[in-house]
């Protein structure tokens, strides 16, 4: 089987991913959807390709928020033979995040999938298109092989991860469930058990406007927003101490960060409204109930004169990640980290990462799930976006033995 596994295929397979603009949203991103279903039915797998009823999802407990204006969404599940419920689901999202700056890609498509001697470079390929390609990759060298698996594997194919994990929130609602998962997400050889929360807010600081000519008679919605920001750093200092031995070596696992910031909207003007919007970490096993009334107490407790008189308004649009983690001493860990010793020659690291992902969503839908994919994380969302070839081959190998002891065969 692992013979059959087509190295040079599977970096074909990347580029031809990356090569589609699958902005979060997009109607590239259903297009992706339906080539991936096209593919793996090529494989002679089951495919459920269905279409989201949006307003039946938002109307459900645990809906995760969207940040993406989206009037469409598809899921997609490939299940192969076998008997009972997937013994492992392969999962990944097809979606990615803006380029950005077109600028900083300095003259290079970030589409265009750019190949070196060993990386491929362009937006999504490290997050998350080469686990995409690597899950496909298996079940192309399990069919390759002849291998014929006595139980389900399955392949969930997601959108909407990037704003909030729409995709999987569908595909577990829809029934879509299994024994494991594994989301290959990149995670530089090691393997993640745990992932910290994200909320996404927004803050509304008053000010009152005036004639810049006169501008004692106002307050500027910017002035007033300073000890707001002092405030969220210190709220951040609070909820990282003790942060403990799963994110040993994280100088910050559970950042609190203010991504935009708008104010005003005349340059002679004393602005009198300054929006920004953030992100808030939750911490492991916390309920995002609690961490939003951490934020908000901090902000109303302000001792400042004008902000007694004008609190900060908090909302929470957008994506909501809860925390989640690998149910403590589940096999799946130790099958896979036996599967990547067995590719590398060396056990991997265990680890947590600091950011929101599907993870929580499979896990609290009671699918065991755990992250191991190709890619360096601080290469994501960057106009440097790349994967690291040797990664792919690596995990695409090590995938492919779990799947075949996991699922076992006929």
């Amino acid at each position: 089987m692992l013979d059959a596994i087509d190295e040079a295929g599977t970096v074909r397979l990347l580029a031809d991913l990356v090569r589609v603009p699958s902005v979060t949203g997009t109607d590239a991103e259903s297009d992706l959807q339906d080539r991936c279903a096209r593919q793996l039915a090529e494989w002679d797998l089951d495919i459920d390709l269905w279409k989201f009823d949006l307003a039946d999802l938002r109307s459900r407990e645990g809906f995760p928020g969207m940040e993406a204006v989206r009037s469409e969404g598809y899921g997609l599940v490939a299940t192969s033979e076998g008997e009972g419920p997937p013994a492992l689901i392969l999962q990944g999202h097809v979606d990615v995040v803006p380029i950005g700056d077109a600028a900083k890609w300095e003259g290079q498509d970030p589409f265009g999938a750019r190949l070196t001697a060993t990386a491929l470079h362009g937006r999504g390929a490290c997050d998350m298109k080469a686990g995409l390609a690597a899950n496909l990759a298996v079940v192309r060298a399990l069919r390759a092989a002849g291998v014929r698996l006595a139980r389900p594997l399955a392949v969930h194919c997601v959108v909407s991860e990037e704003d909030g994990g729409l995709g999987a929130f569908a595909t577990l609602a829809r029934g879509h469930t299994g024994e494991a998962a594994v989301i290959t997400e990149p995670t530089s050889g090691r393997i993640i058990t745990a992932n910290a929360g994200a909320l996404t807010f927004r803050l509304e600081v008053a000010g009152r406007a005036a004639h810049g000519a006169t501008r004692y008679e106002g307050v500027n919605a910017v002035e007033a927003f300073w000890p707001v920001f002092q405030a969220v750093r210190r709220l951040e200092r609070e909820r990282n101490r003790d942060a403990g031995p799963l994110f040993d070596g994280n100088p910050l696992p559970y950042p609190i960060e203010i991504g935009t910031v708008r104010a005003g909207d005349w340059a002679s003007s004393v602005p009198d409204l300054l929006v920004a919007e953030g992100r808030l970490g939750v911490r492991l096993d916390e309920d995002p109930a609690d961490a939003r009334a951490a934020l908000e107490d901090a902000l109303a407790g302000l001792d400042d004169p004008w902000l007694r008189d004008n609190p900060v308004a908090v909302t929470w649009p957008g994506g909501q990640f809860a925390s989640g983690r690998l149910p403590e001493g589940h096999p799946l860990l130790g099958e896979t980290a036996r599967a990547v010793a067995d590719v590398t020659g060396a056990g991997p690291g265990t680890t947590a990462a600091p950011y929101g992902s599907d993870l929580r969503l499979y896990n609290a839908g009671g699918v065991p799930a755990l992250h191991y994919g190709p890619g360096d994380v601080r290469f994501a969302h960057a106009p440097r976006e790349q994967v690291d070839l040797r990664e792919l081959r690596d995990v695409t190998r090590a995938l492919a033995l779990l799947a075949v002891r996991r699922c076992g065969v006929r």
